[in-house]
């Protein structure tokens, strides 16, 4: 049973009437809501000096850092929710896996898996070999202002399987390709424990008090649409359709449903489940949005690359998702992935006041 009663009435109504919470269920809002992925994060000069005292793991399994970076971009960017601040692959560290993160390379799994005997070494992982997490949510709702909504988040089944297959990051995808066809029982094995253990980490991340839950299928764009429906689309749906059951006694809690390069697996993902579709910018907001379809509320969708250039262009490009998306309830403005390195925070601020200021919504 989902708990919220450590939410007074007065705060559950202020953030049900939020413009983020709102848009999530298509409705009308005064203003055109914007929060970002990676809003918190390296471009900070804040972020880095934490960064300096502690790795990467040692601060997401620190709730009171933790907490403190999920509220700093609120603070500083008037954005109209907070993501908690932790990594899709904490999952694959508490199974053993061996993640570490090298400068320049990205997460490294040190265990990666060939076979079901690789499998096997995995560890069984509960929710709660993540409680520092459900700790720094529940830290962070504490401390954030009443009518700005959390939302927690996992990585989905396909994006965490490719990373313990390939060792890290990869641009080819070719050894999570060949797993998945020549040892598709080990795939399908894989895919089932990792999408058993995510609808019931994201349940306990509401649990612990997030407003709304997104799904990173950060690298699902490299299948093609039968390969998703094969491999992925089933694992995806038990993720939704497990934490939508499990919500039916609370006001509901939006779900959404996030890949990269997804443009031809737009319907797909619909039917896999969510009530909001991230998409990226390689296809046209308003064409994205015809293919999910306009019962469903759409998530994006700036290239990151458009905050290093100057104001003017940041203008232009901010304005045609807007002329994209005018007149239509249901749009949260965000990139098309997290806000890169090196990115100006001044020019963060001003998209963010763009989007206020020109996305009237009403």
């Amino acid at each position: 049973m989902i708990n919220l009663s450590e939410l007074d009435n007065n705060q559950k109504t202020s953030l049900a009437n939020s413009a983020f919470l709102k848009s999530c269920r298509g409705e009308s809002t005064d203003h055109k809501p914007i929060w970002l992925m990676r809003q918190a994060g390296r471009y900070q000069k804040e972020f880095q000096n934490i960064r300096k005292k502690v790795s990467l793991l040692e601060l997401c399994k620190r709730p009171d850092l933790v907490s403190e970076v999920t509220l700093l971009p609120v603070q500083q960017l008037n954005v109209d929710a907070a993501i908690i601040f932790a990594d899709i692959l904490l999952p694959l560290d508490a199974m053993g896996a061996g993640l570490s993160y090298v400068e320049g390379k990205g997460p490294v799994i040190e265990n990666a898996v060939s076979s079901l005997a690789d499998m096997a070494n995995l560890k069984t992982i509960e929710p709660n070999d993540l409680n520092y997490v459900m700790d720094a949510i529940k830290l962070t709702r504490q401390n954030l202002k009443a009518d700005i909504p959390l939302i927690g988040f996992a990585g989905a089944p396909f994006t965490l399987v490719s990373y313990l297959v390939e060792g890290g990051s990869t641009r080819d995808f070719k050894k999570t390709k060949l797993f998945m066809y020549k040892q598709s029982d080990v795939f399908h094995a894989l895919m089932e424990t990792i999408s058993e253990f995510t609808w019931r980490y994201l349940n306990e991340q509401i649990n612990a008090g997030v407003q709304a839950i997104q799904l990173f299928d950060s690298w699902v764009g490299c299948l093609s649409p039968s390969d998703y429906k094969q491999f992925v689309l089933p694992y995806s749906k038990k993720i939704f359709d497990n934490v939508k059951k499990s919500t039916t006694s609370i006001s509901h809690i939006p779900a959404i449903h996030f890949a990269t390069s997804s443009y031809g697996l737009l319907e797909l993902m619909r039917e896999a489940g969510g009530d909001v579709f991230g998409v990226d910018w390689r296809a046209p907001i308003d064409n994205a949005w015809q293919k999910i379809g306009h019962d469903r509320a759409i998530q994006g969708n700036l290239d990151p690359h458009v905050l290093f250039a100057d104001k003017k262009m940041i203008l232009e490009k901010t304005k045609e998702i807007l002329r994209a998306t005018k007149d239509k309830h249901g749009h949260i403005f965000n990139l098309g992935h997290g806000v890169l390195p090196a990115t100006s925070v001044d020019n963060v601020k001003y998209l963010v006041e763009i989007v206020h200021d020109l996305g009237g919504n009403k």
